[in-house]
């Protein structure tokens, strides 16, 4: 198991290394200058001595090899520079948004495997009876539901049938848990409703595989309680591709909300994405894309660990 996990974990160094040289090109190639669109907002001219000494403030008039050691030494110590538009620390302004889509990503992940889970294995037992029509028709329903437009429909019906709508400042659950849980309950579960929907979709396809296996029809054979059989016997081998489904939809939702989060008002590294692309802010993008690029390898990694605990098959490998 300790070579298992050592081999997964050097993996990654290469992979991350190629991420980062990646970001770091292609958004060299990206059309648009953020010195000039820094101050085209002032409707001024400007003159071109300024400009060059902008530039030369970012760091943008060294070559690019150096100007990717500079930065990959700096990635190496979490310290990502300065933001070329806000002029702020980068790592503080991933901060301060982070915690939001972390907990949002959770929260959403927990209500999506609560509700998959359990009628994806209630399907695939009641096989093309009501029951099984029923979650497929809540199933396809939410994958054909963007979950911003569901969104809506959450805030215009607390508005309109309880006159209320939840708070549009995010609170730190530290700070005030019920405000924390009044504002992120309702994008988790459009957001996991829509997620379920997918995950839902895969525990039926999977354990319908399995029911169909030799060992689940020994084990019924034999006399065994019906829900032992399920829970222990099949559920447990259909988890497989079901965890790859959750664990990169987690991944997904770290910064991939950037609709729903404009319409519940959360300002999370979705939106801060948007903004940066919007403003040519190549460090903050790069962060940012890392950061994201990061959180897919990370996850794959602990999904891997994870294989090798409900498989022992793969320990054995």
């Amino acid at each position: 198991m300790r070579t298992f996990i050592l081999m997964r974990f050097l993996v990654m160094i290469p992979t991350l290394l190629g991420v980062a040289v990646l970001v770091f090109l292609l958004l060299r190639v990206v059309p648009g200058d953020i010195v000039q669109l820094k101050y085209a907002g002032e409707g001024a001219f400007v003159p071109k001595e300024t400009l060059d000494l902008e530039r030369a403030r970012l760091g943008l008039d060294k070559p690019l090899w150096r100007q990717f050691v500079e930065w990959m030494w700096g990635v190496i110590r979490f310290d990502f520079g300065l933001s070329m538009w806000t002029g702020r620390p980068i790592r503080y302004e991933i901060a301060i948004r982070l915690q939001l889509s972390v907990q949002l990503a959770i929260m959403a992940t927990v209500i999506a495997s609560l509700l998959a889970i359990p009628l994806g294995t209630l399907a695939a037992v009641k096989q093309d009876s009501w029951v099984d029509h029923l979650v497929r028709v809540f199933s396809i329903a939410g994958l054909a539901t963007p979950s911003f437009w569901l969104g809506i429909l959450m805030i215009l019906a607390l508005l309109i049938l309880f006159r209320w709508l939840p708070p549009m400042t995010f609170t730190p659950a530290w700070v005030d848990p019920w405000a924390n849980l009044s504002q992120l309950i309702w994008p988790a579960l459009a957001v996991g409703y829509r997620y379920s929907a997918m995950a839902t979709r895969m525990t039926r396809s999977a354990v319908l595989e399995v029911l169909r296996e030799d060992y689940i029809r020994t084990a019924r054979a034999k006399g065994l309680w019906e829900p032992w059989v399920i829970a222990r016997h099949a559920l447990r081998n259909a988890l497989l591709p079901i965890t790859t489904v959750i664990g990169l939809e987690f991944a997904f939702l770290i910064g991939g909300l950037v609709v729903t989060e404009q319409v519940f008002n959360l300002n999370g590294i979705g939106m801060l994405f948007v903004e940066a692309i919007a403003r040519r802010d190549y460090t903050m993008t790069q962060a940012l894309v890392l950061l994201v690029g990061s959180t897919f390898i990370v996850v794959n990694f602990l999904l891997d660990l994870l294989y090798a605990m409900l498989d022992p098959r793969i320990r054995l490998q």
